[in-house]
């Protein structure tokens, strides 16, 4: 499955980090790279992490009808 997404709503800092992450073949590179950041970088690349999922989890649901309980879920998620 190809897997296409836009994050929304990242600052310029925050997309360099996505785009850093997204290139990295294998999570343990990802978690390797956020081991050499300060603790701010740390704690954004983890929300930026959870965007993905929540991203492509979004994305294999979309077209499936009924879906009205998933995005209940996902637009008290993104209020948080």
């Amino acid at each position: 499955m190809m897997v296409e997404f836009e994050l929304e709503g990242l600052n310029s800092r925050q997309q360099v980090l996505a785009d850093i992450m997204w290139s990295l073949e294998d999570y343990s590179d990802v978690e390797a790279f956020i081991k050499t950041l300060p603790d701010r970088e740390r704690a954004e690349c983890r929300s930026i992490i959870e965007m993905m999922r929540m991203a492509v989890v979004e994305q294999c649901y979309t077209g499936i009808e009924n879906t009205q309980a998933a995005d209940q879920v996902f637009d008290r998620i993104r209020k948080l």
